[in-house]
């Protein structure tokens, strides 16, 4: 099972991939070790995240997800809170 993640990094900005393993991921990537985009911006949080059944089905909606604007993006978020 793979997820597709958002971040909401320190300076506002979000991040959006995708992992098998989600937990130890937003543990990289608060290292500093998962991306470049995010080692600037520590530290990150999880914002959304949903799952995928395979590895290409996560790519594709990871692809889907980044071309939203920013402004479907957070239309997105408020529409599947987190906390």
């Amino acid at each position: 099972m793979y997820s597709v993640y958002m971040l909401e990094c320190s300076d506002g900005t979000l991040y959006t991939g995708i992992s098998n393993r989600l937990d130890a991921r937003i543990k990289k990537h608060n290292r500093g070790a998962a991306s470049h985009y995010t080692a600037s911006r520590l530290p990150v949080r999880l914002v959304y995240s949903e799952p995928q059944p395979d590895k290409s089905s996560a790519l594709r909606r990871e692809i889907a997800i980044r071309k939203l604007t920013r402004a479907a993006k957070r239309k997105l978020l408020e529409n599947n809170p987190r906390e």
